[in-house]
């Protein structure tokens, strides 16, 4: 038997998620993951435009089954995302220090805060339609209220910082309300979001419900912005650029395009809000005639 100084090690080559599961990309492609040393850590897939059409389709086919579920029932499995990635934290932290290049005190404080976010937006799934939702006086004998529902397949443009808990504050607000989305990651440790793809996929979440394409953001601006099948779009940290192309490629398909400052500082109160659910959901109002 070789010895241990000897034994080469396996390196991971991580896959997209999509449809609850982890295909390889249809292109072949691959990035070279490297640490904050120069240090090779992994092969990570390359999303292509094929990628993003396969990722909507999985979106669009979990979005009735989604929506259709109580929201106590979401928030019980957000809540369980929260039960895995506590149960993995030493995995992350050890991530975020020896790949991401976090100091072990940072480190530890963003996958704590992810599982707390994790839990307080899990308690928003069955709260936000009385906060945000209203009952309306009306002259006539009716009944006049308005309920959010959500927008449909959002794709979301994730922070290029903050690897797990920016992805975090970023997706659950969108998905929360019964939307489905593509999350497009492209940051110096993309290998983070397909690890966190894994506490996902045994969470009890609906296959479909979040899908997660790595590759180069730029590249899939344009095919997600002009694809006719996507409801919205959360880009976060734009450039001028961007948002430009965004604006321009999504006005064809009168898509909800919406714009978010990233954050220095994931870990602060300003980083989460129940007004991040807001722009991906649209406002109904009902009419019911009281009866005698």
């Amino acid at each position: 038997m070789a010895s241990t100084s000897d034994r080469l090690s396996v390196y991971k080559t991580y896959k997209l998620y999509m449809d609850g599961g982890f295909p390889r990309t249809e292109s072949g492609r691959h990035l070279k993951i490297q640490d904050d040393q120069g240090q090779f850590v992994a092969n990570i897939c390359h999303a292509s435009r094929k990628d993003l059409r396969d990722a909507v389709v999985a979106a669009r086919e979990a979005l009735d089954g989604w929506s259709g579920r109580t929201a106590f029932n979401r928030g019980q499995i957000l809540h369980r995302m929260a039960e895995m990635l506590e149960g993995r934290r030493a995995d992350f932290i050890d991530m975020l220090t020896e790949q991401a290049g976090y100091d072990e005190n940072d480190a530890v404080a963003e996958v704590n805060c992810a599982v707390d976010r994790l839990i307080w937006y899990a308690g928003w799934t069955d709260k936000f339609e009385q906060v945000f939702g209203s009952t309306n006086p009306v002259a006539s004998k009716h009944f006049n209220f308005t309920l959010p529902e959500p927008t449909g397949v959002v794709t979301i443009f994730t922070p290029r910082n903050a690897p797990l808990l920016g992805f975090v504050s970023t997706v659950l607000p969108v998905i929360l309300s019964g939307n489905t989305t593509i999350a497009v990651v492209d940051n110096p440790a993309p290998q983070v979001a397909m690890e966190f793809a894994e506490v996902l996929n045994n969470s009890d979440l609906p296959g479909g419900v979040i899908n997660i394409l790595t590759g180069v953001r730029e590249e899939l601006l344009v095919h997600a912005g002009g694809h006719k099948d996507i409801d919205g779009i959360l880009s976060v940290g734009p450039d001028s650029e961007e948002r430009e192309t965004l604006g321009l490629e999504g006005a064809d398909s009168v898509k909800r395009v919406e714009f978010l400052e990233g954050h220095d500082d994931w870990t602060s109160d300003e980083a989460q809000s129940p007004y991040r659910i807001l722009p991906f959901v649209e406002f109904k109002t009902n009419w019911h005639p009281v009866g005698r």
